[in-house]
């Protein structure tokens, strides 16, 4: 929990100052890959603020309405992200980006602008801008690659697309997706501004804000598609599961696994129930003993596992 809280808090005050400063840019040029940019940072820095609300009303004791805690809240907000945040702004960057493709072009300031008794090209404030953000969200993105980094090295997951199939942490899971399309972002609208003034065709940044606009929208699907994965209850993944069947089928005195069951009820959290056939002779102190055994097994096996209900049957 605490490595997710880091990763959100290094996006949060990453993406809170970029937004101002291509806000800035923006006013400065009037360039629309900037404004899509602009969007995408602010629904970006409000991504963090709803993901830390998460995290810490997730972390909440269990209570008489909620037996097993809250985690779940982690999926709850996580899904608030996805869609209305990264929807919104995809939604909003792409129609600004159309509709300056529909215009023609772009109306950008051309004259040199003056702070603090300098006059420069505002088209260097982009570009200095852009190329800030590229440097901050990257510093983001490392830090949330090491949080997914940490869960792969601990499931022996190997590669990044196996850890977004199978990572109950949506958190670290959406600062990683939201940092890596923030960063293209900026790269795309780096590359659009600067062509645009390299051959005076505004369409390219137009373009661009275009481009930004549908990557924020595709990747909200995804996201979104995550989350709900979760939300409805989701259990592990079958080979993972099979270790623990085995765990269970092979203690002495099993004679027959019956039913096993797992489901998140939070990041990181499993909830294990299991129907299990001992052998018939076996007193009712010795079945008690075996089942606490099995218990801690299988929680030894699996840190996410937290609550194990093991059911004898006869």
């Amino acid at each position: 929990m605490a490595s997710s809280t880091s990763v959100v808090l290094a996006a949060l005050f990453a993406n809170g100052a970029i937004a101002i400063l291509k806000f800035v840019g923006f006013t400065l040029t009037g360039s629309p890959a900037m404004l899509s940019e602009t969007y995408h940072s602010i629904s970006d820095t409000g991504n963090q603020v709803f993901l830390l609300v998460g995290i810490k009303y997730g972390a909440q004791e269990a209570t008489r309405s909620h037996p097993f805690g809250h985690g779940k809240a982690q999926f709850f907000y996580s899904l608030l992200v996805s869609i209305m945040l990264f929807g919104i702004a995809g939604w909003a960057s792409a129609r600004h980006g159309y509709s300056a493709l529909q215009e023609g072009g772009v109306h950008r300031a051309s004259e040199d602008v003056t702070l603090l008794g300098a006059q420069f090209d505002p088209i260097f404030v982009n570009y200095a801008v852009l190329l800030g953000a590229i440097l901050f969200e990257s510093y983001a993105l490392w830090k949330a690659y090491q949080g997914i980094s940490r869960q792969m090295d601990e499931h022996d997951w190997t590669t990044l697309r196996e850890a977004f199939k199978k990572t109950s942490d949506v958190t670290t899971l959406t600062a990683l997706t939201e940092d890596s399309i923030a960063l293209a972002g900026a790269g795309i609208a780096l590359f659009g501004v600067y062509l645009t003034r390299t051959t005076g065709n505004p369409m390219y940044d137009a373009g661009s804000a275009l481009i930004i606009g549908i990557m924020l929208m595709g990747f909200a699907l995804a996201l979104g598609w995550q989350n709900k994965r979760l939300i409805l209850g989701e259990s592990l993944a079958k080979d993972d599961e099979d270790e623990l069947r085995r765990i269970v089928t092979d203690w002495d005195g099993v004679t027959e696994l019956v039913d096993l069951r797992t489901v998140y009820f939070g990041a990181e959290e499993l909830l294990l129930t299991a129907d299990v056939a001992f052998e018939p002779g076996l007193d009712a102190e010795t079945i008690n003993e075996r089942i606490t055994q099995i218990e801690l097994a299988l929680m030894e096996h699996d840190d996410q596992i937290q609550k194990v209900y093991i059911e004898p049957e006869t």
